[in-house]
């Protein structure tokens, strides 16, 4: 069902509500579990409700907070974990008071480091549904060890944070629909209290009368009357989060044992922390992949550097794309697990959250470049073409970059275009050299595209249309952190080659080189890489493997005696071209064309309608072949230490899924695996207890492995499911694309978007690292999801932009970096400016086991700087030393934040 759907049950839902509130003070409090999004929905279409509403928040009747909306934790960022709970919190607290209590009642599993994020926010507790032992379909107890000793526990993150927990042991609707009438309510109750009973860890046993899109129960006061009659030794609560839990805390006298990290069922049979919903429509991950970075990786910090160079900080469009890409964020959108109407509707909003994220980077980059005082760059007698590049990341970084510069420009309307476009074409070009800030010639690659039509959108006058002349410029650009650098074309000087492309005249067929990696590709598509500091090679990589699924959007299942196809296979047709080969950069196409089935058998769709049990199916897969092909570019840059990988898939194969498949070969047991501010260590093989047969983890940036004598890393963007394989040598592999078409869940809905048919561009990385060396192999895998912004000014512009004549004070220096901090290993997840405006937050994370001493230098646009909690309370006030930098010991696995004011 579509949100509107949905959302026309949700306004009689809290009518009803506030309707039972206003009939005395029986009918005490209602969770709204959806979180304080709910709101906002329900004021949409009832606006003169708001009085009404508000009032009963206030008064505690309808519990709000602490999140803005109910996600995944993940397949959300940390920083997006991070807006969600400071802007639910706000939300509730503008308007009464938030939930204490962290509320997690259906996730798959539970992030590592939830309870540091939620004291960080005030939190008192966390409820939660799933991950810890006995866990089985809607958490019935099963047999064998358990994790905790309860439903109750505390469950402590990474650092030593510790929040009491509670776990729905008997699910998160125990108490729906209670009976009013005695003989069905004793039955009822009698199931009830020994559930409850058989787990808890004190008298305070908790009912949840409710359940997903479920109305209110209007006779709940008559039922629970009923009760107390029935049963006079039990006291019967309407309660609220907050008074169960301080109940709960101040019974425990040591009762309660204690769960550390990551909440994923580990140690059961692990089939019901759904964790193939991380490969349920890919192209939604990878929209929000792109949509996080857009604007914790680019928007955020694009706009407080503007904003310390005297422009605006964009708060309330930044709030308006959170807000709009969050909406993606609930358990059950961003995990794919959807009737298709919601899906589509998420694509939506992840277009219209980066189209916002796209204004704000171009105003805030462009204000920046603007600034620039270009009169202190060299070759002042010539004309000049600068341009800047801007890198928001928390640390230098050197790549190749394309970068398009109109060189000339001729504006018209109408008809008048076809002559801009002649002329600028006719337009002769003189030979061009590219330099850095302090007049260093780059070595480029140049380009003439040609004459290309743009517009100017002046902000006093209708929109001006030209031609422009652009050339394309390769090169490899080094930036500082936070920070930007200029470059400019000026025309050659007679005699010099600089700007000329240098071709390598090494024509060794297959093989990519630099001084860090060897890449031999084979004749079967797989390639070797030699890491040359070690002299360590791995082989076999980027095999493709194909397998059927005749599961759904929650769970992967292969199918019964179904083949695995692989592109290594002899019957394979393989060709390798070079497509693209310079001083800069190698790149090779890989084609690979297999012959696999179209689909599941027909069996497949009869048991669907049967809803029969997953691992009960017995559909195997259609015995008529298709052609499939998979397209491979691999790219080594000049001075690269990873291979770059674009895998290009045209799925027209229902029922199946694709992995690229890295072997390791390397001797250990366990790998890293990046999660929410924190990398977990996980073992290569599941517990004894484990019995599903697809044994997929999750990931956010990067999985790595290693040995004594080093490793290799595996880094993507939008692509959050990998399996460890340790009888494939200790192969990584990661999931591309997975075509099933059933939702899957409590009912039959099919979902044909599920099967993805249509063409898909996935992206990622390996990189292979010598001993020691995985801090710096994780860094680049970090690095690997940011990229650099580049802004053109002057030359054609005319000291124009958009049009209008500027007059702008240019005092920014030609290079400069907003913050100069060191700390090995700590990785720089967030730069924004508070929520009150006036002060600057930059936030890291210590992802690892050890302490790591964090110094930054104190800058010029620095006033006093403290530590502060994620929603932005600040604490202690952090010295100088004498060298005027700030410093400060972060603890293991630590989330540290700092707010600076200017």
């Amino acid at each position: 069902m579509g949100f509107e759907k949905h959302r026309a049950k949700l306004i009689d839902l809290i009518d009803d509500s506030m309707d039972l509130f206003e009939q005395g003070d029986a009918f005490k409090s209602f969770h709204l579990d959806g979180q304080t999004i709910m709101i906002d929905d329900y004021l949409e279409i009832k606006p003169y409700n708001k009085e009404r509403l508000e009032r009963h928040i206030k008064d505690g009747r309808f519990s709000a907070g602490p999140w803005y909306i109910l996600q995944d934790e993940f397949y959300t960022s940390g920083e997006s974990n991070v807006r969600n709970i400071l802007y639910g919190m706000a939300a509730a607290e503008k308007i009464g008071e938030s939930c204490p209590v962290g509320y997690f009642p259906d996730a798959f599993g539970n992030a590592g480091q939830m309870p540091q994020i939620l004291k960080q926010a005030g939190m008192e507790a966390v409820v939660f549904g799933r991950g810890v032992k006995p866990v089985g379909f809607n958490n019935e107890m099963g047999g064998g060890e358990y994790e905790s000793t309860y439903s109750e526990m505390y469950w402590q993150s990474p650092d030593g944070s510790q929040l009491l927990g509670i776990l729905f042991a008997n699910w998160y609707n125990n108490g729906m629909e209670i009976p009013v009438e005695a003989e069905a309510a004793k039955s009822f109750w009698d199931n009830a209290l020994s559930n409850a009973e058989r787990f808890a860890g004190t008298s305070q046993l908790l009912m949840m009368n409710g359940c997903d899109h479920q109305p209110v129960q209007k006779n709940l006061v008559e039922a629970l009357e009923t009760a107390r009659k029935l049963y006079p030794d039990v006291t019967f609560i309407q309660s609220d989060f907050k008074t169960y839990t301080q109940a709960v805390k101040a019974e425990d006298k040591g009762q309660l044992s204690a769960v550390s990290g990551e909440l994923t069922s580990q140690d059961t049979d692990g089939r019901f922390t759904l964790i193939n919903t991380a490969s349920a429509h890919i192209d939604l991950k990878q929209r929000n992949r792109e949509g996080e970075m857009a604007l914790e990786g680019g928007a955020e910090p694009l706009s407080v550097m503007a904003h310390l160079a005297g422009g605006r900080y964009q708060k309330d469009l930044l709030h308006y794309a959170w807000k709009v890409l969050m909406q993606n964020h609930p358990h059950d959108s961003i995990c794919g697990c959807n009737v298709d109407e919601v899906n589509r509707e998420m694509a939506v909003r992840f277009e219209k959250s980066l189209q916002v994220a796209q204004v704000i980077m171009d105003e805030s980059g462009y204000y920046l470049a603007d600034r620039i005082n270009m009169e202190l760059l060299p070759d002042q007698d010539k004309q000049r073409f600068p341009f800047v590049l801007v890198n928001p990341a928390g640390t230098e970084q050197k790549g190749n970059m394309k970068m398009v510069l109109d060189l000339k420009r001729a504006y018209g309307s109408g008809d008048e275009l076809t002559k801009c476009y002649d002329q600028m074409m006719e337009a002769e070009l003189p030979a061009y050299v590219l330099k850095n800030s302090i007049g260093e010639e780059i070595p480029c690659l140049l380009k003439d595209l040609g004459a290309a039509y743009g517009h100017d959108f002046p902000t006093d006058a209708f929109r001006r249309p030209y031609m422009a002349r652009q050339v394309e410029i390769l090169f490899e650009a080094c930036v500082p952190g936070l920070g930007y650098e200029t470059y400019y074309l000026v025309e050659q000087t007679p005699g010099t080659d600089i700007g000329k492309a240098v071709e390598d005249e090494k024509e060794a067929f297959a093989v990519m080189e630099n001084p860090y990696l060897k890449v031999t590709i084979k004749a079967d598509g797989s390639y070797t890489i030699t890491h040359r500091a070690s002299q360590r090679s791995y082989s076999g990589l980027g095999v493709y493997e194909e397998c059927g699924d005749i599961g759904n959007e929650y769970i992967h299942i292969g199918p019964e005696g179904g083949k695995t196809y692989y592109s290594s296979d002899k019957s394979v047709e393989t060709q390798v071209e070079l497509i693209e080969k310079n001083a800069f950069l190698t790149t090779y196409r890989i084609m690979a064309k297999m012959m696999i089935p179209e689909s599941a058998d027909e069996k497949l769709a009869e048991e669907q309608k049967r809803m029969t049990n997953l691992y009960e199916r017995h559909a195997g897969r259609s015995e008529k072949l298709v052609p499939f092909t998979l397209v491979t570019e691999l790219t080594l840059g000049k001075g690269a230490k990873s291979l770059k990988i674009v895998t290009y898939i045209d799925n027209k194969v229902k029922d199946h899924r694709i992995r690229s498949v890295f072997p390791t070969g390397l001797d250990t047991t366990y790998h890293y695996a990046d999660s929410v501010f924190e990398r977990v260590k996980r073992p290569n093989r599941h517990g004894q207890n484990w019995t599903n047969p697809c044994t997929c983890e999750h990931q956010q940036n990067l999985v790595a492995m290693e040995d004594e004598k080093g490793g290799l890393l595996v880094a993507n963007k939008g692509l959050y499911e990998y399996e460890i394989l340790p009888d494939q040598e200790n192969a990584i592999a990661v999931t591309l694309l997975r075509s099933v078409g059933e939702m899957g869940d409590w009912g039959v809905f099919p979902a044909p978007d599920g099967q993805m048919q249509g063409s898909y561009r996935l992206e990622y990385m390996v990189m292979p690292f010598g001993p020691g060396e995985m801090l710096e192999a994780c860094g680049a895998g970090y690095a690997f999801q940011n990229q650099f912004y580049g802004f053109q000014t002057e030359g054609p512009l005319d000291g124009k932009r958009n049009g209008v004549t500027q007059n702008f004070v240019k005092n920014l220096p030609t290079q400069s970096s907003l913050l100069h901090w060191n700390g090995k290993g700590l990785v720089l997840t967030g730069v924004k400016m508070s929520e009150t405006g006036e002060d600057v937050i930059i936030r890291w994370c210590n992802p690892t086991k050890d302490p790591v001493e964090l110094t930054f230098a104190k800058e010029n646009w620095m006033n006093s700087c403290q530590r502060s909690t994620i929603i932005e309370t600040a604490g202690e006030e952090l010295t100088l030393d004498g060298d005027n930098r700030y410093s400060s010991k972060l603890n293991p696995f630590e989330i540290f934040t700092v707010r600076i004011s200017l």
